[in-house]
Formats: C-alpha cells, structure tokens, sequence
C-alpha cells in the first residue's frame, strides 16, 4: 500500500458513485503474430506506488504503464512527466470513471487506502478493466466478495497484491515446506511488525479498517496459509494496545494468533506496529526451514535444520523482481485467458480469517472457522 498523510489521501477523493453496465473497449487478448504488453493504470501516487510500483515497469516483459489516477494535480504532474504519460491518460477521482473510454488501458492497480479498495475495484470492473487491488484486499468480508462479484459479472480478472508469492525465497519455502523437505509440518511461527510513525492514514481506522493486523499482520496470517497449503479450521488471538499512544487511539498495535489447520499443524503468528519483525520458521519432524528477513522489498534470506547441519540457502538473483514478476503475471493471465494464482479469493479467504482474529481477541475465545 501507498504511505501518506491523511490529508493527503482525503483530498480529492470522493465517494465516487458506481456506474452500471460495461465500458467499451478493444479486445484484451494479444493478436496473431502482435503480442503485446497489457497496459496499466496506477490509481493512487503514494510511496508504495511511485517508488516500488511505477518504477518496476521498466523490468516488465508484458506490462506496461499508460495512465495515472490521483487528486493531486502536482502528482499527476511530476510522474505523468516522468513516466511519459499523456495529458489525456491523467485522472482526478472524480473522472476515474472515464477509464471505460480509454483502450490503452487494460488493467487497473489500487494502490489506495483500505476503505476504498472495494469502490475503485468495482468501479474499474465496471468500466471494463482487469484489477489489481493491493493487500489487504477490503475491509470486510462482504465488500470482498462484492468485488469478486463485481468482477465475475465483468468477465474481467481480479487479482491481489501478494507479492511475496512472486519472490523466488518464498516460492522455494512454499515448495520445500509443503514437499516435506524437513519431513511432515508439525509447526509454523510468523512474525512481522515494524515501529510505526504517527500521522498516516494507517491509524485511522475508517480509511484502513483496522490497525497492525490489517497492515504488516497480513504477511504473518498469509504466510502461514501459504506454508501449509491449508484452511485454518479455528483461531485464537490476544491483542495488546496501549491506548494512551496516540498513534493508537482508534486502531490496535500488537495482536497475537494461533491458527489451527485441519493437518493438525498450529501457527503461532505475530502482528505488530511497536516492535520489528520479519521472519517465518517452517518446522517439520526432521528440521525447519527459516526465513530471516522473509517478506522486505529486497534481501530475503533463508537457513535450513536438516539432519543435524543447519545451512544457508543462496538462490541466483532472479531475471525479474517480485514487483515485476506479480505485474507480468496478471498481464499473462489476461492475455492467456488463465486464473492468477492470487484471485480475490485469496484475499476474501484473509479477511476471513482477520475477521475470526478480531472477534477472538474481543470476546477471549478460541473462534471456529467453518467451511
């Protein structure tokens, strides 16, 4: 997600209102003998965006940036400038809806805060384009699925930020872990957290829809679905605030889960916005598999406990980031007419969870989580 301040992401925003019916457009798949590269429009100029997003498309084989969204005219300026973009391929978000009239662009990437995630992914299904909506996905389970629906009704794909899934340390943990490299897994511990700065629009829970646990918790909770493979069946979750901060006068700080996994496996996971983490250890009957730093922009790292000799894993640099890599692989799927591996599902099956977290922690009990 994007970092800012809240005045910056309140300024210009409006509610937006959702149009019905589909945008015109020209045919999304590439041609015979013309293979093409999908074209993105960024929505939202925060950090994230412009210093992660935007400059990845130069490392893209199928993607590339043809249009900007934001209510600061500066913004749109300086990076339409930047970038090249056309005077005609910048938006407010007051004329986002445009878009359906724009065939240069294929595919949209929120980069917005939390609570406008489900508008903007609607509203761009419904102009006609393919999403990429950044994680966490919504604020609640019911807006997930009416962008699913959304989308679904489009005939357009919706895919969720989760780039560690393209990053080739946490595809290799994912491969080991679930192929019972350090045999059976009997124990996952995630943990991510990082000292938060006030004044961000993260801590202001009508625009993110919750504290840690909707941010940097995210990583813990879907690490620990990606590890296993599996659904967590219950959840038991303790939080600890202090609301004397003020950073945390309407969101949490610290929340601690276990998750328990229909294989028998517990995750003991971690969230946090005052103490730094970001690690995962896979344990299995014959070792474990760490991951130490696992989820940062660059500098993974891995060790391996097998057959009593504990050992550091060194991959090759890859010939694409996991930033370029998550925007080519939406690009693929659109031209090849085939599913991301990241679809809204993904996201709906976390903010299921995150919901279940929630009430654990309010109430003090272990939470079911049916099927």
């Amino acid at each position: 997600m994007t970092i800012g301040s809240r005045r910056d992401v309140l300024g210009g925003i409006g509610a937006g209102v959702v149009l019905a019916g589909l945008g015109s457009g020209r045919a999304l798949g590439a041609g015979v003998g013309s293979p093409r590269k999908i074209g993105y429009a960024v929505v939202g100029l925060g950090y994230y965006a412009t210093r992660q997003i935007m400059p990845n498309f130069a490392n893209c084989e199928h993607s590339r940036l043809v249009a900007l969204v934001s209510g600061t005219p500066a913004k749109l300026e300086q990076y339409g400038t930047e970038y090249g973009i056309p005077k005609t391929h910048r938006y407010s978000y007051a004329d986002f809806d445009r878009i359906r009239d724009n065939p240069d662009i294929d595919a949209v990437y929120i980069v917005l805060p939390n609570s406008l995630h489900a508008e903007y992914t609607i509203r761009a299904a419904q102009a006609g384009k393919h999403v990429m909506c950044e994680k966490p996905m919504a604020t609640s389970v019911a807006e997930c699925r009416a962008m699913i629906a959304a989308c679904r009704k489009a005939g357009r794909k919706l895919m969720i930020g989760y780039r560690s899934r393209f990053e080739p340390y946490n595809r290799l943990a994912i491969e080991l872990a679930r192929g019972g490299h350090v045999g059976p897994t009997q124990l996952v511990t995630a943990e991510h957290g990082f000292p938060i700065q006030p004044n961000q629009w993260r801590l202001d829970k009508p625009l993110s829809g919750g504290g840690s646990m909707m941010d940097i918790g995210i990583y813990s909770l879907n690490a620990a679905r990606y590890l296993t493979g599996e659904e967590p069946v219950s959840v038991s979750a303790v939080e600890s605030t202090d609301r004397s901060d003020p950073r945390f006068r309407t969101v949490e700080d610290r929340v601690t889960f276990a998750l328990r996994f229909p294989s028998g496996v517990i995750a003991n996971c971690i969230s946090s916005y005052s103490s730094a983490h970001n690690g995962y250890r896979v344990v299995g009957t014959k070792g474990w598999i760490e991951m130490e730093p696992a989820t940062p922009y660059v500098g993974q790292a891995m060790t391996i406990r097998k057959d009593n000799q504990t050992q550091s894993r060194v991959l090759p640099a890859p010939a694409k980031n996991q930033f370029a890599g998550q925007l080519d692989h939406l690009a693929e799927c659109v031209l090849n007419g085939t599913d991301p591996i990241v679809p809204g599902e993904e996201g709906l099956a976390d903010l299921r969870v995150i919901e279940a977290i929630y009430r654990s922690a309010a109430e003090g009990r272990q939470v079911s989580l049916s099927a």
